[in-house]
Order: C-alpha cells, then sequence, then structure tokens
C-alpha cells in the first residue's frame, strides 16, 4: 500500500472540508482507496492528509493532478494557506492491537 501524506496550514476548517467533500479530481475514481484527515491538537488550523492507494503509479498522478488543478493557484484552494507539504510513502508493516 501507497500513502499519499500532505500537510499544510488552512485559514477556516469548515470552508477547507466543503471543498475537500467537492471531491474534484474524484478520489474514488483515481485510486484513492481510503483516506484519514488528521489535525494536531494544538492547532485546529492545520491539516494532515493521508490518502492510501494499492499502486505507487496512481499515488504519483494523484499528487500530479492536484498540483495542476488545486494546488497551482489561491483561487482553485482559497482555504489552504501555503504550499502544503507531499510526500508518498510505502506501508512496509502495520499491525493492529
Amino acid at each position: 500500500m501507497y500513502v499519499l501524506q500532505i500537510e499544510y496550514p488552512i485559514a477556516d476548517y469548515d470552508a477547507w472540508k466543503a471543498a475537500f467533500d467537492d471531491d474534484r479530481l474524484d478520489r474514488a475514481g483515481s485510486g484513492v482507496r481510503r483516506y484519514r484527515i488528521l489535525q494536531p491538537t494544538d492547532d485546529p488550523n492545520y491539516v494532515v492528509i493521508d490518502l492510501e492507494f494499492d499502486d505507487a503509479g496512481e499515488a504519483e498522478a494523484y499528487l500530479a493532478a492536484l498540483q495542476r488543478a488545486v494546488y497551482s493557484s489561491q483561487e482553485a484552494s482559497p482555504a489552504v494557506g501555503s504550499a502544503p507539504q507531499t510526500r508518498i510513502v510505502e506501508v512496509v508493516e502495520m499491525m493492529e492491537y
């Protein structure tokens, strides 16, 4: 499994979440299997998103689409405070207790 991790400050969680829920890039159709939205306990104006993919190529293609269609302009992502930090990681081990 591959995870596209994205994190950045946001101006307003509700506005950001509405844009996230709009799903402009069709997460499911782009190979996203599941996502998680996390926030630091001490900062409600910051989000960390984990998007899980079966294939690294799908994660790379989705990140490229995000950079082109969403992160390229303030108008396309008005609730985002600054350029996101992104990385694609591979899950090499996982255990649930």
